[in-house]
């Protein structure tokens, strides 16, 4: 999964936060999304996550980026520790993988991929540290960075797509905000490996319905074949 071997397909989420969200899921066809990510901080406590032939990417976020209920550490490691058996991906925040190593070691056990996370709803940081923030995922060996910023401007996302080039780990990108539709084609074009929708409703600015970036990025794709085609 590294940035040079774009991939063809761009893999898209689907994020299911809600139990409209997950019942929408549920009745999808197999392989109409690349991923499901379970929010766990968003539905209700104790749901168990059902089983699916499209692999779970598990969150349960921090209040301080983005995650609901409030809830605490402890809380949190349990409910990582109850829902791991269930999913391929586990996603913590770099400022959580501290507090949440034992979970990191639990998924390595179990073989489950961790990414390491960082969101930011007010703007984008300056490159060096984006270029810091890549290197503490990957010097805590994380699978993928997931950054996740608020664009209002060109140079937001030109700071982002510079990323690409210098990042130790893959990426997935997204921007939110006003050039958040935009930046987040482009960046699934550049290699961002997980490119998250909603499927209820949307989480911010900026975001797609998975259904319907997954159409885009297909129909991008199949131009593209159409026009190599002799």
């Amino acid at each position: 999964m590294r940035q040079k071997n774009k991939p063809t397909n761009p893999p898209v989420v689907g994020i299911v936060d809600t139990p409209a969200a997950l019942s929408a899921a549920l009745a999808l066809p197999s392989g109409t999304l690349d991923f499901l990510e379970w929010r766990a901080d968003c539905l209700p406590s104790g749901l168990p996550i059902p089983r699916s032939r499209t692999p779970w990417i598990l969150t349960v976020r921090h209040p301080l980026e983005g995650g609901s209920g409030g809830l605490s550490a402890p809380q949190r490691r349990e409910i990582f520790s109850r829902l791991l058996p269930a999913v391929g991906i586990v996603d913590i925040e770099l400022r959580s993988l501290s507090s949440l190593a034992g979970i990191v070691g639990a998924a390595r056990g179990r073989d489950i991929r961790v990414m390491a996370s960082f969101h930011d709803f007010r703007g984008t940081p300056a490159a060096r540290k984006l270029r810091d923030l890549a290197a503490r995922a990957d010097d805590s060996g994380a699978d993928i960075f997931k950054l996740a910023t608020t664009t209002e401007s060109p140079a937001d996302v030109s700071r982002l797509l510079g990323l690409f080039q210098v990042s130790p780990l893959p990426l997935a990108v997204m921007g939110m905000g006003a050039l958040g539709f935009g930046s987040r084609l482009l960046f699934a074009c550049c290699g961002s490996v997980l490119n998250y929708g909603w499927i209820d409703r949307p989480n911010v600015p900026g975001q797609w319905s998975a259904l319907e970036l997954k159409r885009v990025l297909s129909s991008k794709r199949e131009r593209l074949r159409s026009c190599a085609s002799p």
